[in-house]
């Protein structure tokens, strides 16, 4: 079986480590594996809102592909311009793939999300199929924009030691891109509640131009508590796992959240919001944006030993359940199959 694979141009660079291209690079790797042809078609520009150049390389891009070819298309690319990948789905195999409905962005004008959220139901509805890489995500696209065939295709997690952390209690970390999505507000504002307790914490991830995040921790007079590296791969990336004491990711919206699962692989308990899929019962789930909840969840981690061992408990409970990438390749493979007969 061959199957074009649109990719944003993103997906290959390191210094936007991103769930959504770290999902399709190891997809891609899979499929591969499992003898599929995978032929990738990257197009480049600013989705899911291109300029012209970008609508017109995309369009390109699909129109050189032969009748009845299966494609599989990256959401953020196809969703926001029906207008290009529509015309297409009567002589494409066409599959999307979700990784966040485009109108969950936090902090798009209400007159934009409604555009991109018209736009995602125009073109979820003219495809072959859906896949969602969570069943909370595939329940919401069902009900909010009624494609016909939608399908769960959960990310894995590649298996890894144990992490040793520092004191069990003190150094906290979060790892997702600094947008406002991601809640690093909420957490500095919880966090400066509990300023009289020992406790540093990591901001790993890309920090777009502009972030309000460091002038926040300025102003609660923080800033010898918190590091912001920058995004990270390979070893620094492990050695930031591995000297963890707890995971927190305080998102206001994720489709599933892998860096919960790459915590969890490790054993490390986890305090988070917007994560259900991934979480499970593998930790302390709180309502997104919720200043007071992760502040009385984070002293009580500071100070309540029993309740440390709890948490940590529920890690390594939750990592013997999780799955492989190779699962979920083959989970993928199987709806690119369907649609190909």
């Amino acid at each position: 079986m061959t199957v074009h694979f649109v990719l944003p141009g993103g997906v290959a660079d390191p210094t936007s480590p991103s769930g959504g291209n770290a999902y399709d690079r190891r997809v891609t790797a899979g499929l591969r594996d499992l003898g599929v042809d995978v032929r990738e078609i990257v197009v480049t520009g600013g989705w899911p809102r291109p300029d012209d150049t970008a609508r017109r390389e995309l369009g390109r891009a699909l129109a050189a592909i032969g009748d009845g070819a299966v494609v599989l298309l990256d959401g953020l690319v196809a969703c926001g311009v029906p207008e290009v990948v529509v015309p297409h789905a009567s002589r494409l195999r066409l599959v999307v793939l979700v990784h966040l409905p485009l109108a969950d962005e936090t902090g798009l004008p209400p007159s934009v999300a409604e555009r991109l959220d018209a736009a995602e139901r125009e073109c979820l509805r003219a495809v072959r199929a859906v896949v969602a890489t969570s069943p909370s995500a595939a329940r919401r696209l069902t009900a909010h924009h009624g494609p016909a065939d939608v399908h769960v295709v959960t990310p894995g997690a590649d298996p890894a030691p144990l992490a040793t952390g520092t004191d069990g209690a003190s150094r906290l970390l979060c790892v997702a891109s600094l947008t406002p999505r991601k809640g690093h507000d909420v957490l500095v504002a919880a966090l400066a509640t509990v300023a009289d307790l020992p406790w540093t914490c990591a901001f790993v991830g890309p920090e777009p131009p502009g972030s309000p995040i460091r002038d926040l921790i300025a102003h609660h007079d923080l800033a010898d508590r918190f590091s912001l590296p920058g995004p990270l791969t390979g070893s620094p990336l492990e050695h930031a796992y591995a000297t963890a004491d707890l995971f927190v990711l305080p998102s206001r919206a994720e489709t599933y959240g892998m860096v919960v699962t790459e915590a969890v692989a490790r054993g490390v308990p986890v305090i988070a919001s917007a994560v259900p899929d991934a979480l499970g019962e593998g930790g302390l789930l709180l309502p997104p944006g919720d200043v007071g909840s992760f502040a009385l969840a984070l002293r009580r981690w500071l100070t309540d030993g029993e309740w440390r061992c709890v948490l940590r408990e529920r890690a390594l409970a939750r990592r013997a359940e999780l799955s492989t990438w190779d699962v979920a390749a083959a989970g993928l493979a199987a709806v690119l199959r369907g649609v190909s007969r």
